[in-house]
């Protein structure tokens, strides 16, 4: 038990200790939080005076920086002004200069004009023969790389006209293997190709990469080919579902990519793979596939369809987006995993608040009780002295009483109780 001085009245009142705990906690509480208040006002306080700091010594370094550039200013112009006057009287000196050799010149060449008639009579012939001479053997040198320039020509034309004779040959046995092969025989050869291409860097680009056949026909179909690639932390960063597609140019029936769409799209779903891509050598004429990469995610999401000359670039350009993406999905992961850990400290402190207000407002009913049976002991304990204060008043008016009493008025109009004082005290007297 414990035991607490009422400010009001002075008196001392016990309480059990789990009360007593409960209200020196709350006056901690509110001291406490008082003292927080005050820091965070003073906190507030020396930010803003800090902010203000920092803009006075911005002010001034931007004001020392513009005196600065002023005075560079001023420095350059006059130096800029020095450099004009520099400038003109120099022009004013070789101009001036100039103008006297000019004299000079001429007044020599007025004096030598009669003396050097013969001279340059002389001069004269002789460079017209050398013209002469110049003139033909420059027309013998055009005539010579005239005639090289024709069987240069004539070289180049028979050698071109060898190499399209030779190329139409190569395309004419390409078509007659494409005659002789049936589509599944053109089909394992694209497939053998884009294979082979692979394997080529595959060391090098892609060293943690799967590229295999699909073997699998447990569903019921399969791809040509799938590749996966993963990262350091076997993380998946894209796969692919390949179909490989070619048929022979005088086969009877056209093919055309769109019908191969839907069931790649279904190989791709049932594989699990993220992108599908279709290399074909269809429709061979089509200036819409023969673009470069072709994107049909209008049709079926994220698929392509490629020519056998972009099967690597597309490999390139979907896994390079798949790692900034991957980067993407680590961030988020991570804010996730912050906003979980925030979501969690607000919870504990919504669970410590709520707590917290429940113990107060238990604490704080069990106070209010304590305050009002200790008003009611107050009470009560007025009550019984205002009795023991009575008691006490009635006491003394019995000792009053009781002390005006005497034998004499207890035997007043009472013979019997006089004749026995008399005896008594005539016994005495004896």
């Amino acid at each position: 038990m414990n035991e607490i001085n009422c400010p009001e009245c002075g008196n001392l009142f016990k309480i059990d200790q789990n009360n007593y705990s409960n209200i020196l906690k709350q006056v901690r509480d509110t001291e406490f939080d008082q003292e927080l208040s005050n820091r965070l006002e003073l906190a507030q306080e020396d930010k803003n005076k800090s902010i203000q700091l920092a803009i006075q010594n911005l002010k001034i370094e931007m004001q020392e920086t513009s005196s600065i550039q002023n005075n560079k200013i001023q420095y350059l112009k006059s130096k800029l002004s020095a450099a004009e006057a520099d400038k003109k009287l120099a022009v004013n000196t070789a101009k001036n200069s100039a103008e006297k050799e000019r004299d000079s010149i001429a007044y020599m060449l007025e004096k030598t004009k009669e003396t050097n008639q013969y001279d340059q009579r002389i001069a004269v012939s002789k460079a017209i023969s050398e013209l002469k001479q110049g003139y033909n053997e420059l027309k013998n040198k055009l005539d010579k790389a005239e005639l090289e320039k024709q069987l240069s020509e004539r070289s180049i034309k028979e050698k071109f006209e060898i190499q399209i004779k030779e190329r139409d040959d190569a395309i004419e046995r390409l078509r007659d293997m494409k005659l002789r092969l049936s589509t599944k025989m053109v089909g394992e050869s694209l497939e053998q190709h884009c294979e082979n291409e692979f394997n080529k860097i595959r060391s090098i680009a892609f060293p943690n990469a799967y590229f295999e056949k699909d073997n699998d026909v447990s569903s019921g179909s399969k791809g040509d080919y799938i590749f996966r690639d993963i990262d350091s932390n076997d993380n998946e960063i894209i796969s692919i579902m390949f179909e490989m597609k070619n048929e022979s140019d005088s086969g009877s029936s056209k093919k055309k990519n769109e019908d191969f769409l839907k069931e790649l799209n279904k190989d791709r779903l049932q594989k699990g793979c993220e992108y599908a891509v279709l290399v074909s050598l269809l429709e061979p004429e089509s200036d819409f596939f023969n673009s470069g990469i072709v994107d049909v995610s209008h049709r079926f999401p994220k698929m392509y369809v490629v020519r056998p000359q972009c099967f690597l670039p597309i490999i390139s350009l979907l896994r390079n987006a798949s790692l900034k993406s991957l980067e993407y999905k680590t961030e988020l992961a991570c804010i996730k995993e912050q906003n979980i850990d925030i979501t969690n400290f607000e919870n504990s402190l919504e669970i410590f608040k709520n707590s917290f207000g429940k113990n107060y407002s238990l604490a704080s009913r069990r106070f209010e009780t304590a305050i009002s049976e200790i008003d009611k002991s107050i009470s009560h304990l007025q009550k019984t002295k205002e009795a023991l204060i009575g008691a006490d008043r009635n006491l003394r008016l019995a000792n009053d009483k009781a002390q005006e009493v005497t034998v004499k008025k207890l035997t007043r109009n009472n013979p019997t109780m006089e004749e026995r004082f008399q005896i008594l005290k005539d016994r005495s007297a004896a």
